[in-house]
């Protein structure tokens, strides 16, 4: 009997997308090639690498391939960076080790933000019925917010100002956080605000 990779279309009315047809990958890079493989080698050396240990050469790295970064901003190793030219960090805001920012569309992060390790935050993905073609949309991470933990972020996402994901949330596609709540696991659910009135005049 014939395994499902096998089988021949007319065995089968579930269609298969041809994958080499797919397009838009290319277009999101928005930079030549030569840039791509010099940003892929610096981001090995100077970015990625757990053995490079200082924050601040890793924001002048990627400051100098057109990420803008605010001052004070604490990025940890480990991290990955798509495209630097789509990302934008806000003053004194940390990216914990590991965290994964794959963004071919823009990945804003306000001040006083915090992305915790292991968290993936990701602007693209595939028109799933038609071709497979590349579809993105930008992110925001509103100022004050806080990814916890190993959390995915999907394309069209914004995480409202001083919200929290808890660990292992997955917010998206194009999601809606309000601001000052707390998001939990699967798909996301309000479980409470973040400051109380009380609260608000200790804080900008």
């Amino acid at each position: 009997m014939a395994t499902a990779a096998e089988r021949s279309p007319a065995d089968t009315d579930v269609p298969v997308i041809d994958l080499s047809q797919a397009p838009g990958e290319g277009e999101a890079w928005n930079r030549p090639k030569w840039m791509i493989y010099l940003w892929s080698a610096t981001e090995l050396v100077l970015v990625t690498n757990p053995w490079q240990i200082s924050s601040r050469l890793r924001t002048k790295a990627l400051r100098a391939f057109g990420a803008k970064i605010g001052d004070g901003v604490i990025i940890r190793p480990r991290t990955r960076i798509k495209f630097p030219w789509n990302l934008e960090i806000g003053d004194r805001s940390w990216i914990g080790e590991g965290v994964w920012i794959h963004n071919q569309d823009q990945v804003t992060i306000g001040h006083d933000a915090v992305v915790s390790q292991d968290t993936f935050v990701t602007t693209g993905s595939h028109d799933l019925r038609k071709n497979m073609a590349l579809i993105t949309r930008p992110v925001v991470v509103e100022a004050g917010s806080w990814l916890t933990t190993r959390c995915v972020v999907l394309g069209g996402s914004l995480i409202g100002r001083s919200a929290v994901i808890t660990p292992g949330t997955t917010v998206g596609p194009n999601a809606r956080i309000p601001e000052n709540t707390i998001y939990g696991q699967g798909a996301p659910q309000y479980l409470g605000h973040r400051f109380t009135s009380n609260d608000r005049g200790n804080h900008e």
